[in-house]
């Protein structure tokens, strides 16, 4: 359970100690975004073997699929709210981290705390930083879910698809899914496919060089490995003064993947994929959110490291019976420790610092039985298993002002073992040929443990806790394809987030902080324009958020914080619109727009940022200087208005095709936590970002000039326990690759 403090490494978990507070740390985006979907690009050079060209400039969008619901369906068909883009398209929007995916979604926020990340999607997620709070948006890779909420600099690199799935995933996505869940896939070993490729070499500013590559090797008729790599330098965004020791904020990124697929018939497939991490940030440097200086010049007097380690092992087996029955094993192993070094204050004046190195290994089993998709009725049935622990070492997390004086530090080791189980179905009957009605539900126990010893400011510790938490979710949906090109449905849904514990703070064992829960209305409109040259996806929703969890000051001791609920609902309504549109003359362009209302039930709380003594219960109060109303607030990462674009139009010149690109997106203002205090940093304004790039593709060859955030904003991607961190600055370069 860790206390995290800072950014993704300082896991808050409900301690806030007022001389000592939490920094929230934003990682500057990384520049480069991965090449083009290797296997859609060799194909659009007409690669032997590969399918034809999807002729973007003379021909309607590809059908686009999603998973959500462990089978394949055309997304203009589906009841599910979503944003899914290939390989290709994260080239041309710059997306090479999952920081930047809210550049491209409706009503996302990726707030990112340097190695861990704030993901919220309609304001639903994960506000408090720290291991005790599961993410309320669960990232998926190649089938399983991550780490949640850390470890999140993972690039993007041979990537298929990412598909973005807005609203509550309360049956497929389990306890956790209650703002939504990313699907990340990557590429697929090929049997079948040949020997082919693609290398990869970029160049950049702040001395950016990049390299990037993937090959697909057929060993047999049935059986086939492929290999991908990434690797990355970078230098810093940051000039800090100090005296300081360790990183200043400078990448050294290196991944790799290896896949293995045996596939001897259509009855029969095993796939195995095995990515390995080593991640340095270097640091992630902030300064006050009150600071006049430019958030790139920063002030330092503690050792800077922000390295993130891990591995992730994915075995997925598929059994396909006579008569149409799926079986699918997914078994997944995941191991990374990650380690972190900050200044607190922000300041080479002050003495508050930050040290920690935390193990996580996640367990997890997913089974499926599948109904083949042909005639009325469908039908699926499901059962999920995880274990995830953390381990905090003895003098690896510290909070200290200064290091060194065990007077004034805070001190945790220990063990927080989290356990879930699950079993969930869906059945599904077309009641016309034009409509169809499904229900679905899951049924979850989770259970999460402490056991942990804390010397707090000389005074020794021990919390030995159990807390557990049942629930059950689903949803009924019904669609109506309105014609060939229009398709409505509605849906009532829900989801849950299991509950955690609180650490001791000398008060004895503090109560667990309980489930939230929300409750979702939707309702969408998809269709096909212009003989299918535009699709679009239309969808307004209303949410009721029951008992958000949130961290406070101790009504009786403010002090100290607190994890708890609030007490009354918060009510989130909106409306979100997504097209695309390509044409014959080589014009192409997407446009997404979220509209978004939030608004808390009353709710008294102390800032646990501010020193206090008045009582306030958090039902009653009374209202006083330093207990306020919460009531009337909005939502924490919940901005009113995201707006997202791109435009392009390609240009042939003989065996040459040039495509200029811009990509513009906005995200309005909105709150880092339920306080709104402006002085303490709470307002996070809003982002506007323009990006353009240049493609110049003859062949197998493809040569991209590149840059993001051209009109060079400086602005502050993130705030936290009265620290901000810069979003990156203007970055550009040029990025070539050779597909084989």
């Amino acid at each position: 359970m860790k206390i995290r403090i800072h950014k993704h490494r300082a896991r808050w978990v409900g301690l806030t100690v007022a001389t000592l507070q939490c920094s929230g740390l934003v990682h500057a985006q990384a520049p480069d975004a991965p090449p083009a979907n290797e296997a859609e690009k060799a194909a659009a050079a007409g690669k032997p073997g590969k399918a034809e060209k999807s002729d973007r400039d003379a021909s309607a969008p590809q059908v686009v699929t999603v998973t959500a619901q462990r089978r394949t369906e055309p997304l203009q068909t589906s009841s599910t709210s979503a944003t899914v883009l290939s390989g290709e398209d994260l080239s041309r929007a710059g997306i090479g981290v999952v920081d930047q995916l809210q550049f491209s979604t409706p009503s996302a926020t990726v707030n990112n705390f340097g190695q861990g990340i704030n993901f919220d999607i309609r304001g639903i997620g994960k506000a408090e930083t720290n291991t005790q709070t599961t993410t309320g948006v669960i990232i998926y890779r190649d089938g399983v879910a991550t780490f949640p909420g850390y470890f999140a600099e993972e690039p993007y690199y041979d990537i298929a698809s990412v598909q973005i799935l807005r609203g509550p995933q309360g049956t497929f996505g389990g306890q956790n899914a209650t703002g939504g869940a990313v699907i990340v896939d990557s590429n697929d070993p090929d049997p079948k496919g040949g020997y082919h490729g693609y290398a990869s070499v970029q160049a950049g500013n702040y001395h950016d060089l990049g390299l990037q590559g993937a090959f697909n090797l057929p060993l047999t008729s049935t059986l086939a490995a492929r290999v991908a790599i990434n690797a990355e330098n970078r230098d810093s965004f940051y000039d800090i003064a100090g005296p300081w020791t360790g990183g200043n904020g400078a990448l050294r990124s290196r991944s790799a993947r290896v896949g293995l697929l045996y596939k001897p018939g259509p009855a029969f497939s095993m796939l195995l994929k095995t990515d390995v991490n080593t991640i340095n940030m270097g640091a992630y440097p902030a300064d006050p959110v009150n600071s006049p200086s430019d958030p790139f010049d920063i002030t330092a007097n503690a050792q800077q490291k922000a390295l993130d380690r891990f591995l992730r092992s994915v075995l997925k087996t598929d059994v396909n019976f006579d008569n149409g029955v799926k079986l699918r094993s997914i078994t997944g192993y995941q191991h990374g420790n990650t380690t972190y070094r900050a200044d607190l204050d922000g300041t080479s004046t002050g003495n508050q610092a930050f040290v920690d190195s935390v193990y996580e290994t996640i367990w997890s089993q997913e089974l499926n039985l599948i109904s083949p998709d042909a005639g009325p009725f469908t039908w699926l049935l499901g059962a999920y298993a995880q274990k995830d622990t953390y381990t905090f070492p003895a003098g690896e997390y510290i909070i200290g002002a200064p290091l060194g004086d065990p007077t004034k530090e805070y001190s945790l080791s220990g063990k927080n073992p989290k356990r879930t189980a699950a079993v969930f179905g869906q059945v599904a009957y077309q009641l016309t040929d034009r409509t169809k009605l499904s229900v679905d539900g899951r049924f979850s126990k989770a259970r999460t443990s402490n056991d942990v010893s804390v010397l707090q400011f000389g005074t020794p510790l021990h919390d030995e806790q159990t807390a557990k938490f049942t629930n059950f979710s689903g949803k009924v949906a019904l669609d109506w394809k309105l014609t060939d090109d229009h398709f409505l449905y509605a849906f009532v849904a829900n989801a849950a987030r299991p509950g955690g514990l609180n650490v001791p703070v000398g008060l004895g064992a503090p109560a667990p902080f309980e489930a939230e829960t929300v409750k979702t209305l939707e309702a969408g409109w998809k269709s096909s324009w212009l003989d299918k040259h535009v699709q679009s996806q239309a969808s307004v929703f209303y949410n009721k958020y029951d008992d958000f969890q949130v961290t406070i000051a101790y009504p009786a001791l403010p002090t100290f914080g607190i994890e708890l609920n609030t007490i009354n609902p918060t009510h989130i309504y909106g409306f979100e619109e997504q097209l695309q549109a390509h044409f014959g003359n080589g014009w192409a362009a997407k446009a997404n727009v979220g509209w978004l209302h939030s608004k808390l039930g009353t709710f008294y709380a102390n800032d646990p940022r501010v020193a206090g003594s008045a009582p306030c219960a958090p039902a009653t109060g009374p209202a006083s200087s330093n207990c306020v109303n919460l009531g009337g607030h909005q939502q924490t990462y919940a901005p009113e208005l995201t707006l997202s674009g791109s435009l392009e139009r390609s240009f042939v010149f003989g065996e040459n095709v040039i495509t200029p690109r811009v990509n513009v997106a906005y995200i309005s203002s909105q709150w880092g936590t339920l306080f709104e205090n402006r002085s303490l940093g709470d307002r996070l304004d809003s982002r506007k970002l323009v990006g353009a790039q240049v493609d110049w593709t003859r062949g197998d060859f493809l040569a991209t000039l590149y840059g993001t955030n051209l009109s060079d904003d400086h602005y502050i991607a993130a705030v936290g326990s009265r620290l901000r961190y810069a979003g990156a600055p203007r970055q550009y370069g040029l990025r070539i690759t050779q597909f084989f």
